[in-house]
């Protein structure tokens, strides 16, 4: 009497190619992501026309409560940070549209009176 094998069953697809590709996948948006550092507060800077892109070198923030941030420090803490700046770097200050003109021109006579440095006001194209 002959038995026979029993079938054997199909083996299922992998899933290590589908891994694969998931981790390449992966691995390209982390190294094309800009890992950029918080910002201190959410500011929404005023509208402009201009094309000049702005760059991330001494960025100075200003809330719309007039709160002022500098790196790691806040409000009059920022001054001594400032007025020890390169003054070949021009100074970025990135304000909440809401902030006034006014505290705006003030901030900047007291830019004028620490620093050196080229202060410019960071506006969303617009």
């Amino acid at each position: 009497m002959r038995i026979d094998m029993p079938p054997r069953k199909p083996r299922g697809e992998s899933i290590i190619p589908m891994i694969n590709v998931v981790f390449l996948l992966l691995i390209f948006f982390l190294l094309t992501a800009q890992i950029a550092p918080p910002t201190p507060f959410e500011v929404i800077p005023p509208d402009s026309r201009s094309d000049i892109p702005a760059q991330e070198q001494g960025v100075l923030y200003v809330s719309a409560e007039g709160e002022l941030a500098y790196d790691a420090a806040r409000d009059e803490a920022v001054w001594p940070l400032i007025a020890a700046r390169e003054a070949t770097i021009p100074l970025e200050i990135r304000a909440d549209a809401a902030t006034p003109g006014k505290q705006i021109a003030g901030l900047l006579k007291r830019l004028r009176e620490v620093s050196e440095s080229e202060a410019r006001l960071v506006v969303s194209g617009g």
